[in-house]
């Protein structure tokens, strides 16, 4: 009889044979791994409520907008060029958080039907400067007001000082690198449209009313 060599594979030897036989598993359907989630405490409620939340707030201007060919995307280029005339294109971009190839598309539809004329700037004409037009004011406020009516329900619904709760909320909601920018160019935006901010109150830079009283930091 023929002698029969035994030979044991190595343990490694062997885990890179197994892996050899196994078909490449596809990048797509590799186990994502979850981050750490505390169980106690998921938010799963007030992310959802958040979802439904904007769907709604959002949805109530869909119909106008959908009626004239546009989507939520030409709603918010509208919105900002609206409260800030004279924005440069640079500045919305960063605002959005957009490419410069999507907002040209929006832009462009929105210069080519006369909502938004671009202008370039009086010290630098390279500057590309963007303001509303009287048909782009009208259609900016009525968009803003089918929003603010949902908003003045719900805080006459939850009584007196829920305004500022929300607000300080909302606030750090942003990212802290981010907030102080985007509460100063609230403010500026208050301030080129008459300085009130709903409560009868100037806003100035930061949340702070123009006659003088601080409000809570939201930092």
């Amino acid at each position: 009889m023929a002698d029969i060599t035994i030979v044991s594979t190595p343990p490694s030897a062997a885990a890179a044979i197994e892996d050899a036989q196994e078909p490449a598993l596809d990048p797509a359907q590799a186990p994502v791994s979850k981050p750490a989630l505390d169980a106690a405490e998921p938010y799963f409620d007030l992310i959802e409520l958040l979802f439904f939340a904007y769907r709604d707030f959002v949805g109530d201007p869909d119909e106008v907008l959908e009626k004239l060919g546009f989507g939520r995307a030409h709603h918010r280029v509208l919105h900002f060029v609206n409260r800030n005339p004279g924005m440069k294109v640079a500045e919305l971009l960063d605002v959005l958080k957009i490419t410069k190839q999507s907002l040209g598309r929006v832009l462009k539809q929105l210069i080519d039907e006369g909502y938004v004329v671009q202008k370039a700037g009086a010290n630098d004409r390279r500057q590309r400067l963007l303001y509303a037009t009287a048909a782009g004011e009208a259609l900016a406020m009525k968009l803003a007001s089918l929003q603010a009516l949902r908003i003045k329900r719900v805080l006459a619904e939850l009584g007196p000082d829920t305004r500022e709760t929300a607000r300080r909320f909302l606030a750090c909601m942003i990212d802290p690198e981010d907030r102080e920018h985007v509460l100063h160019l609230i403010a500026r935006a208050d301030s080129v449209s008459g300085g009130v901010n709903g409560n009868g109150q100037g806003s100035g830079q930061n949340g702070v009313p123009q006659n003088g009283a601080p409000q809570d930091k939201m930092s």
